[in-house]
């Protein structure tokens, strides 16, 4: 049998393969990142400012709420997805003294069953979830980070995030280049610092760096 006749079927199969592989890989990316909200959706710094100024006093206590309820030696972050919990992380804080330093949990999208039963491990109940997702919800926020400062998610953007990085004290000198970069961080005042994280897909960077002060 000719060769050239074998192998043509199987280059056009191959390149069949590949092209549905493609397609369902970007399908399957797409559809992440429509779960995580309106990927279309880009914010720029302006409105950024604008809700933090709108919601000031709300974000600074839900960051004093959180604060207080995370475990010494822990660093939480916890999203919200309308009433339920999509992810949810628990970590140890290197104390220097040689801890182990894994992730004690990550997990997305918790049933109330796993909620309960995680949520207890670092002392919490469901009103104290309650709680926190009211306080959230105030401050028009959907995710928070414990520590100084405190990362609080505004919005999603497909599988990225805008965040307040907020401080209580003044931002000191040394720290300004690192939250001004040309890409994650956008130093709005001496007290904020608007960031961008990027996810698998979509933008990288912050959209419309530039601030109208």
């Amino acid at each position: 049998m000719n060769s050239k006749k074998i192998i043509k079927p199987v280059l056009i199969i191959i390149s069949v393969i590949i092209g549905l592989s493609i397609v369902l890989f970007v399908g399957y990316m797409v559809l992440i990142a429509a779960a995580f909200g309106d990927f279309d959706k880009n914010y720029n710094t302006k409105d950024l400012i604008e809700n933090f100024n709108n919601n000031k006093q709300q974000i600074y206590l839900a960051k004093q709420y959180f604060n207080s309820i995370v475990p010494k030696y822990k660093k939480v972050s916890i999203e919200f997805d309308g009433k339920k919990i999509s992810r949810f992380e628990i970590d140890p804080i290197d104390t220097g003294r040689g801890s182990d330093l894994t992730t004690n949990f990550l997990d997305w999208n918790l049933s109330p069953h796993k909620t309960d039963s995680v949520i207890a491990t670092i002392g919490w109940t469901k009103e104290t979830i309650d709680k926190l997702q009211q306080k959230l919800k105030d401050a028009d926020c959907i995710s928070i980070e414990n520590g100084e400062p405190a990362q609080i998610g505004f919005k999603r953007n497909g599988m990225g995030m805008y965040f307040f990085v907020v401080f209580d004290k003044p931002i000191p000198d040394t720290l300004k280049a690192r939250y001004n970069d040309s890409c994650t961080y956008v130093y709005a005042n001496k007290y904020l610092v608007l960031e961008y994280g990027g996810g698998a897909v979509g933008n990288q960077c912050f959209f419309n760096k530039s601030i109208n002060r």
